[in-house]
């Protein structure tokens, strides 16, 4: 769950270019969002990220291994459905549960907010949620690598909504046991891309882990494609578009 304020900005530039949607941006203590949508609901989401904040927080406080375990929990009945969802979908890929929690907040509050606005995209340091009625392309941020932000991934809207989550072993300050300049997820579920972006970086040091490492992405289900760029070399899998 690499995040990268280098990779913010190169992927605002990118998506500052759909003009048909408002950009608006929301902070809330370590939280910092860009969210595109067709009317001003930046009020609305914060409150709502607040909201799914304090049920993390809350947790956390009753069940400290919530943010500290770098391996999967018990499931908690009695969680509310944001917490389910990271212990489920970071115990699916062998990861702790805060290792989803950038994904978590963009898929319950990209949800919500659909209530609101028929298409809506939210970044939060690396990690997205897109709702679109049209094509988009999402660039890929790889650090030092030759291929940073040439490689686009083509969004279709009858695939959306759909979760994009990047983790990195050498950009950005968030815990990573691999050496991929990028490994992006693609997933039905922005919590599950999370969970599973850091569990495949985690596996790659060498050229000779990405083929595997892609396989395991992709084993998992809900997982619909994968990227990894790491130096010079590009592998995919999965049902994707790149240019």
């Amino acid at each position: 769950m690499t995040k990268s304020k280098v990779y913010q900005k190169r992927f605002y530039r990118e998506w500052s270019k759909d003009t048909d949607l408002i950009a608006q941006e929301v902070i809330v203590k370590e939280t910092d969002l860009f969210i595109f949508a067709e009317k001003d609901i930046k009020n609305i989401a914060e409150d709502i990220v607040k909201r799914y904040r304090k049920e993390i927080e809350d947790y956390i406080k009753k069940r400290p291994e919530f943010m500290t375990s770098l391996e999967p929990i018990r499931n908690d009945p009695m969680a509310s459905d944001i917490i389910k969802e990271m212990i489920r979908t970071t115990g699916l890929a062998g990861v702790g549960p805060m290792a989803s929690v950038a994904g978590a907040i963009d898929d319950f509050l990209g949800n919500d907010l659909l209530s609101y606005s028929k298409q809506v995209i939210i970044e939060n340091g690396g990690d997205i949620f897109i709702k679109s009625g049209k094509v988009r392309t999402v660039a890929i941020y790889a650090g030092d690598s030759p291929l940073s932000n040439k490689i686009f991934i083509k969004i279709k809207p009858e695939d959306t909504p759909l979760g994009i989550c990047t983790s990195s072993g050498t950009v950005g300050h968030s815990l990573s046991f691999g050496k991929a300049d990028a490994c992006v997820i693609i997933a039905k579920s922005a919590t599950l891309a999370d969970a599973v972006a850091t569990a495949t970086c985690n596996r790659i040091k060498e050229k000779k882990d990405i083929a595997p490492s892609l396989e395991f992405a992709l084993s998992i289900k809900g997982v619909k494609a994968a990227v990894v760029i790491l130096g010079k070399e590009l592998g995919s899998i999965g049902d994707i578009e790149l240019t």
